[in-house]
Order: C-alpha cells, then structure tokens, then sequence
C-alpha cells in the first residue's frame, strides 16, 4: 500500500543497505526521496512497532499533503502514535527552516564587468594577507559572481596551484566561467614567469573543459593588476 505521496509501506530494516534514505540522500541527493523518506531521516529512529519509515508513512498519511503537514501544530503531531513531545519539534524546526528559506528575499547578483568590480569583491580578504592565497571567482552566463573560493594558501612568495583545485569548484557549482586571482603580500604588482606560465596553462585547462577564464589579477595594498588589460597573455593564445 501507498502513501498519499508514493512512499511504498515497508520496513526500512528489510531494504538493502544502498536503498535506504540515508544511504539514497548521500549518493543520489534529496531530490529523489519521496516525502516519507525525507521525514524518516529527520525523525532518525521509529518505535517498537513502527519503524521510523513505518512512522513516516504514518505522518504523511493523517495530514494527506505537505502543506498541512507543514502548519501542523505540536500539539497535533504528537496525537500521532509515536510522534512524541521531542520528535514534533523536530518536525516543527525542520518545517520552519523550510518556510524561512522559501521567505528570504534573495540579494541582487553582483555583475563583473570590469576588473574593479572583481577587485572590490576579493580585496578585504586578500590585501592584508602575509601569506599568498590563489582565489577563483566564479560566474554565471550572465556574469555574475555565483561565489568565490580559496583554492590554495602558500608561502610569502608563492602559492602553488593545480589545475584540478581551480576548476573543481567551478564544476561542482556549474559556473559559465571564472576570474583567477592571487594576491602579492610584498605589494608588487609585477607578474612572475610562473604567473605568466600558470595563466596560460588554466587558460588552456578552461578551453578544453569548456569553463573560459575571463581574466586573472594580481592584487595588493596598491591596487589590482589585470592580465587581460596589462598583459598579452589572453591574445597570445
């Protein structure tokens, strides 16, 4: 028998353990649990006579929708066999979290279009540093910055970086492309050979995975170098 949401009524014991929601959430993601599932994990245990799906199902079944389930009291889900005084308010805090994610107004995104703009986003963590930090920057189609990550923390003079930790966060997080950017504690603008060597070859890493660099800048207490306005580097490949 089903659930008025398509969880099918068994034990969760009996399943294999690759089928379990736990297990399915980890290596599959929560889109593909059904709503008993996903209260299941919540609740983590059931009773004596009802495994935690068992209860689940139960849950789901005595409200008929999510969105009843959601406005439930308390007081009503612990009328439900054993819903008790500590598992209702862990639905309660769940449902609540939901509801406050679905309210929160979402910030404009903000758009590079000029190296200032990348400069300004990265140069309060950069610029004081006394060690040197590779950062990307990543964004959408649009170009906008869907967020930016340390991707490797080095010495006062170098930060060694491969290619693997600078797009890894840009595959996962599935940017359009990137902005590279380091900082020079030492406050020297001037590119390295090997700033040289390295642009070139995460310019030619992003081509063939097909996430383009869009720039790669140097930054100090002074300001900010841009390879694409100051350099040949993007023209010379």
């Amino acid at each position: 028998m089903n659930d008025p949401l398509g969880a099918p009524s068994y034990s969760i014991l009996k399943l294999p353990e690759a089928e379990r929601p736990r297990e399915r959430l980890m290596r599959h993601g929560a889109e593909t649990l059904s709503a008993a599932e996903l209260i299941a994990i919540i609740l983590g245990s059931g009773t004596k006579n009802a495994p935690v799906l068992q209860l689940a199902q139960q849950i789901v079944a005595r409200f008929g929708c999510l969105q009843k389930l959601a406005e439930a009291t308390i007081e009503e889900l612990c009328q439900i066999n054993g819903v008790g005084m500590a598992k209702a308010v862990q639905l309660r805090a769940a449902f609540n979290l939901g509801l406050r994610a679905s309210r929160q107004v979402i910030a404009p995104k903000y758009k590079i279009e000029h190296p200032v703009h990348a400069y300004h986003l990265v140069k309060d963590e950069l610029v004081s540093e006394k060690r040197e930090l590779f950062v990307v920057i990543l964004q959408d189609v649009r170009g906008c910055v869907i967020s930016h990550h340390i991707v490797a923390i080095g010495t006062l003079t170098h930060a060694p970086v491969h290619p693997r930790e600078v797009f890894y966060p840009a595959i996962r997080h599935k940017a359009a492309s990137l902005i590279l950017v380091h900082n020079h504690p030492s406050g020297d603008l001037t590119p390295s050979k090997q700033d040289h060597d390295l642009t070139k070859k995460l310019i030619e890493v992003g081509r063939l995975i097909g996430i383009p660099v869009n720039d790669h800048l140097i930054v100090s207490e002074l300001g900010y170098l841009s390879f694409r306005q100051k350099t040949d580097v993007f023209s010379s490949i």
